[in-house]
């Protein structure tokens, strides 16, 4: 039996499951016509008692957040989606816009109406371009279908790239128009984001998952899940897998499970470290195939859920060029706006350098470690956290191969071997 729920990927095997005559052969837009004769505050209700949370990495719950907006201000109220999907690791949304767009539409439809807003941004990324196109397609045909248009417009809105954009307050700066850098909190999007206006700001498999709750109730939802972690959620894995891909499953399966549906490592392999979250998570070695990969269980083991991106890495791989390659990446990103982050992550560029060329020592882990420490909880936003997640778990799990970089005077894996081509370390 297997444990998959299908409910967002349960027609992207359709050849047409991107238009919107295959999403409403299959019920779509029933439940934004019903939403709408409903009372707003009995949406959010909704949404509160199904124990949504924050698919974007968070996992704040989303009825919460709504209700957060402040009703009768007699202002413009926004909804921002966050499409920006730039963490190394996490390919859900854009295969799931690809797929089916009009659930995405479809979603912001009912948000809108439960927030009082008129509006909605979907942010992102330029470089997506097929994603680009087949969600403006799905735009127009839900305006030419009067699906939009009647109170609420949905506005597509292009990002230019910047991992720092899908940090919320920065993805609002940078649809404003300004450059994409975090603002300081308070006041929060709830109560002045987009043009200082009320806004919610929700990541795309949140609003995409607003449909099926309201169409088939919040006890449904409820009934999928883990105690404080419910429903079901896009799992991506990627890597040293046989077969990789999105798994669609209830919170709290583990990666042991999943491995066993995708086929497992890779044959002839064993598995060496892996992220429950993404890059930005504290990495999880074999010893943690048990953990529920749901909010609670992933943090009592020591790491975050984040975005569910399971980046599967077998025996060939050294843990210390990963890390510097993530390392980099974060580097390259920070917006620079705070010290801790652009310097910090700049001289962890240059230890990490030194030591998977084996011309670190010693004393440089200890001040990896030191500067991870100055950096963690003293950057602007979480990139400067993040950064330091993957240098202080693979210390903590894989010390003795950084030593061995230092003793053998440069790396001792061979970088081919773990290469994900035909063949590669068979």
């Amino acid at each position: 039996m297997t444990k998959l729920t299908p409910i967002l990927s349960a027609h992207w095997d359709e050849k047409d499951s991107f238009t919107i005559e295959a999403y409403k052969r299959h019920g779509g837009y029933t439940a934004s016509t019903k939403a709408l004769a409903m009372d707003p505050d009995a949406i959010i209700q909704i949404i509160k008692d199904s124990g949504l949370r924050g698919r974007g990495g968070a996992g704040f719950p989303t009825g919460m957040k709504w209700g957060f907006i402040p009703q009768g201000d007699n202002k413009d109220h926004y909804l921002v989606v966050n499409a920006d999907e730039s963490e190394p690791g996490t390919c859900k949304d854009t295969p799931l816009l690809m797929a089916n767009p009009h659930v995405l539409i479809e979603g912001c439809i009912i948000a809108c109406h439960a927030i009082r807003a008129k509006h909605a941004f979907i942010y992102i990324r330029g470089e997506v371009t097929h994603v680009v196109r087949r969600v403006n397609q799905a735009i127009e045909d839900a305006y030419k279908a009067g699906l939009l248009g009647n109170g609420i417009d949905v506005v597509l809105h292009i990002g230019a790239g910047a991992y720092i954009c899908g940090e919320e307050t920065a993805l609002l700066d940078s649809l404003e128009g300004f450059r994409g850098q975090p603002r300081l909190r308070p006041p929060f999007p709830a109560i002045a984001g987009l043009y200082a206006r009320p806004t919610v700001v929700n990541n795309v498999e949140s609003i995409a998952s607003v449909p099926a709750i309201i169409a088939n109730g919040a006890e449904w939802y409820q009934g999928m899940g883990t105690e404080k972690s419910k429903g079901a959620t896009l799992y991506s894995l990627s890597g040293h897998v046989n077969n990789p891909g999105q798994f669609e499953a209830p919170l709290g399966i583990t990666l042991r499970e999943i491995l066993e549906l995708s086929g497992g490592v890779r044959t002839g392999h064993t598995l060496k470290f892996w992220t429950p979250g993404g890059s930005s998570t504290p990495i999880f070695t074999s010893e943690h195939l048990d953990v529920p990969l749901d909010y609670e269980g992933v943090s009592a083991a020591g790491s975050m859920l984040g975005t569910k991106a399971l980046q599967i890495f077998d025996e060939t791989t050294c843990v210390v060029r990963a890390v510097l390659r993530w390392t980099e990446f974060y580097k390259h990103e920070s917006c620079g706006k705070c010290t801790p982050c652009r310097e910090g992550t700049w001289w962890l560029v240059q230890l990490l350098r030194d030591l998977e060329a084996g011309k670190g020592t010693e004393a440089d882990l200890a001040k990896l470690l030191d500067l991870c420490d100055n950096i963690m909880g003293r950057s602007f936003c979480a990139l400067g956290d993040g950064a330091t997640s993957p240098i202080t778990s693979s210390i903590k799990y894989f010390r003795d191969e950084y030593i061995a970089h230092i003793t053998n005077g440069g790396c001792p894996f061979d970088p081919v071997a773990s290469t994900l081509f035909a063949g590669a370390g068979a």
